[in-house]
C-alpha cells in the first residue's frame, strides 16, 4: 500500500470521498492532506455542492502543500452543460521545503488512486489556479 519513494499510504476514506464527488456529486471539492506521522494521505475537507470557486481556494492554507479535487461545472460554446473534475497540487512558495519534497514525491501515485481526474494543474501561488486559468483548461 505504501509508496517506495516516499512511503506514503493513502486513506480509503480519500478514495471513497472522490467516488461520491464523481459518481453521486455529493460534493463540490475535496482538499487531502498528507499526515506525516501516520505517513498517509487522509481528507482534511469536503465542500458542499453549493460552495463556490472561491470558498475552495479559501480553504487551502497559505502556506502549507495540499492536494485537491474540485468539480468544476461550466456551459460550453455550444450551450451544453459539463462537468470537469480537477486535480490540483497546491505547493505554495510559503511551504517548508520537506512538506514539497514529500508532496511532490508522493503526487502520482495518489493521483492514480483517484481514477477519474480529468485536468491537473500544480499551482505554487492562487493566480496559478485562477477560475481563469480553470476555465481555460476545461475547455
Amino acid at each position: 500500500m505504501a509508496n517506495a519513494a516516499s512511503g506514503m499510504a493513502v486513506h480509503d476514506d480519500c478514495k471513497l470521498r472522490f467516488l461520491e464527488l464523481k459518481a453521486k456529486r455529493t460534493y463540490r471539492f475535496i482538499v487531502y492532506k498528507i499526515e506525516e506521522k501516520q505517513k498517509q494521505v487522509v481528507v482534511e475537507k469536503v465542500g458542499e455542492p453549493t460552495q463556490s470557486y472561491e470558498d475552495f481556494t479559501a480553504s487551502l492554507p497559505v502556506d502549507e502543500c495540499r492536494y485537491a479535487v474540485y468539480d468544476f461545472d461550466f456551459v460550453t460554446a455550444e450551450n451544453c452543460q459539463k462537468s470537469r473534475i480537477f486535480f490540483i497540487a497546491w505547493s505554495p512558495d510559503t511551504s517548508r521545503v520537506r512538506s514539497k519534497m514529500i508532496y511532490a514525491s508522493s503526487k502520482d501515485r495518489f493521483k492514480r488512486e483517484l481514477d477519474g481526474i480529468q485536468v491537473e494543474l500544480q499551482a505554487t501561488d492562487p493566480t496559478e489556479m485562477g477560475l481563469d486559468v480553470i476555465r481555460s483548461r476545461a475547455s
